[in-house]
């Protein structure tokens, strides 16, 4: 299934929430032109050498991708761009320093008046708008900052120490608010015919994420405290020790599944009628008192003994997995939800996009481009032979 075949994307773009937005695009069949600076491209393709000498973060967000080298500041090469954008683009994507893409003359206001059904998502930190510019508009803005702008930071650790997320979730949530903006923006032109332009903040789409913590903390409350991989304000909810020297994770909802939980796992029906634990609230408050039952009803059991009682008790639970459990998780391999790709250094395993069905077809997943792989065939697209291409290479233009 490919409802995006035949559209066609110019995206100037680097590390991860662009290219993020812009490889779910070529996922549903969109055509997107990668533009890189010559010689060194993304610098995302230089951030470690783990798969086998590809870099992790490219390989996950640049497959199916066409790579294109263009010094953009120079003028044969920007007279490219333009020619690129007006003769085949339908959208354009930028995650470019704030300003930068004005510089350019690649901006919404400068490309809509000569083609009006042009889709412009313009990525950045904190907002690339002149009208509403506010304070940050041009800070430096990385995930980790984003994530403290933000208030995530704040909330997540141990109560000694605060901790950023593992993955770059700034980075994700601004491309994934930058996909759906520009499906959007896709269904609305199929309707009046017109392109608009897309402004993703970082920091407001950190913000959306954050709207549960926000609204605990409503009118001066005092925010959901940290509480290392349990949960801030349900309790029991989070790892727990067994006797064999590994961790479960179990989560409860609500009073029925606290009885099943003390009768079945605990086995020690009594303790649901506890005044100590007889809400939520109250085991949450009694939650070093609570733990110390829990953790020494778990000392006898294996972490299979005690994950078998939880599904028994249909109390919800998991293996706190680690990277290496998760690249041979059953389920996914029982659901075929891994593919293979093509890189420059051979083939390597991809999860299937979410929601995505090789039943009906699939999603593309084709290569992970080289540095410039496609340039010379896209320059011949726009006309260009093959000297003509061999002196913009020599003057450093591609």
């Amino acid at each position: 299934m490919q409802p995006l075949k035949g559209l066609t994307v110019v995206t100037l773009e680097h590390a991860i929430a662009a290219p993020f937005a812009t490889r779910q695009l070529a996922d549903l069949g969109a055509r997107v032109i990668k533009i890189e600076r010559p010689g060194s491209g993304d610098f995302a393709r230089g951030y470690d050498e783990r798969v086998r000498g590809l870099a992790s973060h490219f390989v996950w967000t640049n497959r199916s991708k066409e790579s294109l080298t263009l010094d953009v500041k120079h003028p044969q090469a920007a007279a490219l761009l333009e020619r690129l954008i007006f003769e085949k683009a339908d959208v354009v994507v930028q995650n470019l320093a704030p300003g930068a893409a004005a510089r350019l003359g690649v901006s919404h206001a400068a490309l809509s008046p000569r083609k009006p059904g042009l889709i412009v998502c313009d990525i950045s930190g904190y907002g690339d708008d002149l009208e509403r510019p506010g304070p940050y508009r041009d800070k430096k803005a990385y995930d980790l900052l984003i994530q403290s702008e933000a208030g995530f930071v704040s909330i997540t650790g141990t109560p000694d120490e605060p901790s950023k997320a593992g993955p770059s979730i700034a980075d994700i949530a601004a491309g994934m608010y930058a996909y759906t903006n520009i499906l959007a923006a896709l269904m609305q032109r199929a309707i009046d015919g017109q392109g608009r332009r897309i402004d993703v903040s970082m920091l407001e789409a950190m913000g959306e994420w954050m709207g549960y913590p926000l609204y605990y903390a409503f009118d001066g409350a005092s925010p959901p405290p940290r509480s290392g991989a349990s949960h801030a304000t349900i309790y029991p909810y989070g790892p727990f020790p067994t006797g064999d020297g590994k961790t479960v994770m179990l989560g409860l909802q609500n009073e029925r599944e606290w009885a099943s939980f003390c009768d079945k796992v605990l086995q020690q029906p009594a303790l649901a009628r506890d005044e100590r634990f007889a809400s939520n609230s109250k085991r949450s408050a009694a939650r070093a008192e609570l733990r110390a039952l829990i953790v020494d009803a778990f000392a006898s059991l294996s972490a299979t003994e005690v994950l078998g009682r939880l599904d028994d008790a249909q109390i919800a639970n998991a293996q706190v997995n680690d990277m290496h459990d998760v690249w041979r998780h059953p389920q996914l391999a029982a659901r075929q939800r891994w593919a293979e790709v093509d890189t420059a250094a051979g083939r390597v395993p991809a999860l299937l996009p979410p929601g995505t069905d090789t039943r009906d077809g699939g999603p593309r997943m084709d290569p992970v481009p080289a540095l410039g792989a496609h340039t010379d065939a896209i320059l011949r697209e726009l006309g260009l032979d093959a000297q003509a291409i061999a002196e913009l290479r020599a003057q450093g233009a591609v």
